[in-house]
Order: structure tokens, then C-alpha cells, then sequence
């Protein structure tokens, strides 16, 4: 009993100075939060996990599939690292930079942020800056002019240009295996494109590399529809729909920006009789989530591309930590390597149905 008085006592005298710390003071660590909660900090630290960085963790949206995997992958490597605030930004970049000035408020460690629109990033990098708190950014990339800002500034993704490349290189495959799926015989791949959110780095860039990636491989291809569906499942139902009702007999395959939109397009093909008696269309995505390994299994799903979101979930938690803790992120603090000193790089793969198990 006189133990725990002890440490109720002590415990308070650390509420009544925490608003003193200054936001980098690895004695008196900002106020620990549970992962994923979102919800207020506590006025002290636990005594059990005193000596863990906070990170301030927020996502662009929390219904996203793939980056609820990675917030997933966020929350489970910091269990033994660092305390983790997650937050939901809503699609909202007003409500993200509000998330921003609560974490700054609460004089977290270091910041991990998912940017609802890349070109804003330059504004929290301000904010972190002045109060001298490092940023890292994933799965959107910042303009480079805004990584330059300051040295404290990081970013954990993928190249999308592998990813289209990759999507391409899935639908050669196919079609020079199965030369009857050029249904008019013409040398040609006549495709549908569901794309992303505009102006998204990876919904350009996988679009323009797929292709290229068709062309590279000495086929042809002519585009008979594109739309964007927002990353949404939803969406890329719709479009797809849409698609088929204006032009079913041109469409010879369909490429999704990523897995999502691509499980949409499945369910509008399945309502135009497709993937039974012999009718067949070859549909592609990207990231590899659980619903399109089960499509993959189920035969609907054609290939799609593994974006690793344990990995960019766990290197962006092993930067932000080292940067929390005042060291400089590389190989031998995060175990990843970094590149031209900011960014680290975490590798697509395709995936089909025959490799599948390498995904999960």
C-alpha cells in the first residue's frame, strides 16, 4: 500500500509540471495515448512506459483498406517502441491540420502523417518546425520542394511507377498466354482504367506506367474508357457499370488503380454474367489486400500487386521513433535503409493466384 501511495503521489507532482516540458525533452516524454484510439492523451506518462516517445500518428481516412492495414502495422511494431496516438483526418485536410495542432499541443515526439492532400504537406512541415518536431510522411508523397524544407522531414511509400509497372506487366502476361482474350483479333489490348483520386501521385503514376508497361512488352492498347472512383469500392461498382453499358462488347480488360476499385469493378462484371460458363474479363489492381487475395482464390481477380503495407507501416514507426529519440534514421537505428537522406522505399511484388501465400 505504501508503494502504491508512492507512486499516486509522484504521479501527480509529474501532472501539476508537465505543461513546463519543453516538445523534445527526452527526460519528460510527452503524454502517452493507446494506438489507435485517437481519443485524449492522460496528464502524465504510465509509470510503465515512461521512457517511450510519443508519436502522433494521423491517417487520411480510417476506412481506406490499405491504410488500415498499415495502421495496423503502425500500432503492432510500436508496442515495445514508442507510445502511438492514431487519429482519423476524415478525408479532410482542415480537420488533418487541426489533428496536427492538437499533437503539437500535447508536445508529442514526433509526428507520422498520412496526408489527406499531398500538396499541404508543406504547411505541417511549418508547424512541425517551429516547435521542433520531427515529420514523417507515408504513403503520400510531399513535393519535393516541401521535403527540402527541413532536415527533420522523412517519407516512407512505395514508388508507384513500380506498382503500374508491374500491373502492366500482369495483363502482357495473360494476354500472350491467352492470345483468344484479344477478342477482335486486332494486336491490340482495348482496356477500361478506374483511377484514383486525381492528381495523386499514385493514381498518375500507375496509370501512365501500366500502360507503358503493355507498350514496353510490344502490345498495342487502345483506351476505350477511364474514369476515376476515388480508390472506392463503391465507386469503381458504378463506373463500371457504366463502363459496360456503353461499350461491354469493345472492353477486353480492366486496369484499377488499386484493389478496391478493382473489386468493384469485379462485382459490376459479375452482374453482367461474368466469371461463369466460360465468360472471362482479366481484371488487375494494386495492394494486395485480403478481399482481393480472396477474389484471387475465388478466380474473379486477375493479379494484383503487393504494397507492403506491413513493412510501410513498420519502417514509418522505426524512423519516427529514432527521430524521437533525437538519432538520425538509417540502416543500423531503423533497419531500413534510407535514400538521398529522406525517404525509404519499401518494394512492390506481383502477386497471382499461383504466389498468393507470399501475400498474406
Amino acid at each position: 500500500m505504501k508503494k502504491l501511495l508512492t507512486v499516486a503521489v509522484a504521479g501527480a507532482l509529474m501532472a501539476s509540471v508537465v505543461g513546463c516540458s519543453s516538445a523534445n525533452n527526452q527526460a519528460s516524454p510527452a503524454p502517452a495515448a493507446s494506438a489507435g484510439t485517437g481519443g485524449a492523451a492522460s496528464a502524465a506518462p504510465a509509470a510503465d512506459t515512461g521512457k517511450k516517445p510519443t508519436i502522433g500518428v494521423a491517417i487520411y481516412k480510417f476506412d481506406d483498406t490499405f491504410m488500415s492495414g498499415v495502421r495496423a502495422a503502425i500500432a503492432d511494431a510500436a508496442k515495445d517502441k514508442a507510445n502511438v496516438d492514431i487519429v482519423d483526418s476524415q478525408n479532410s485536410q482542415p480537420t488533418q491540420n487541426d489533428k496536427v495542432d492538437l499533437f503539437i499541443t500535447k508536445k508529442v515526439n514526433a509526428l507520422a502523417i498520412n496526408a489527406v492532400d499531398r500538396t499541404a504537406a508543406g504547411v505541417i512541415i511549418d508547424k512541425a518546425k517551429a516547435a521542433n518536431i520531427p515529420v514523417v510522411f507515408l504513403n503520400r508523397e510531399p513535393l519535393e520542394a516541401d521535403m527540402k524544407k527541413w532536415d527533420k522531414v522523412y517519407y516512407v511509400g512505395a514508388k508507384a511507377e513500380q506498382s503500374g509497372t508491374m500491373e502492366g506487366q500482369l495483363l502482357v502476361d495473360y494476354f500472350k498466354a491467352h492470345p483468344e482474350a484479344d477478342k477482335n483479333k486486332d494486336g491490340k489490348i482495348q482496356y477500361v482504367m478506374l483511377k484514383g483520386e486525381p492528381g495523386h501521385q499514385d493514381a498518375e503514376l500507375r496509370t501512365k506506367f501500366s500502360i507503358q508497361a503493355i507498350t514496353d512488352a510490344g502490345l498495342g492498347v487502345e483506351k476505350v474508357a477511364e474514369d476515376t472512383a476515388m480508390w472506392d469500392r463503391v465507386k469503381g461498382q458504378e463506373k463500371m457499370a457504366a463502363f459496360l453499358a456503353s461499350s461491354e462488347s469493345k472492353i477486353e480488360a480492366v486496369l484499377a488503380n488499386n484493389d478496391d476499385m478493382a473489386l468493384g469493378a469485379i462485382e459490376a462484371l459479375k452482374a453482367k454474367g461474368y466469371f461463369k460458363d466460360g465468360k472471362y474479363m482479366p481484371v488487375v489492381g494494386v495492394d494486395a489486400t485480403a478481399p482481393a487475395l480472396q477474389a484471387l482464390s475465388d478466380g474473379t481477380l486477375l493479379g494484383t500487386v503487393l504494397n507492403d503495407a506491413k513493412n510501410q507501416g513498420a519502417a514509418t514507426t522505426a524512423v519516427a521513433t529514432a527521430l524521437a529519440q533525437g538519432k538520425t534514421p538509417g540502416k543500423d537505428t531503423t533497419g531500413y535503409d534510407v535514400t538521398d537522406g529522406k525517404y525509404v522505399w519499401i518494394s512492390y511484388k506481383k502477386i497471382t493466384k499461383d504466389n498468393m501465400n507470399e501475400a498474406k
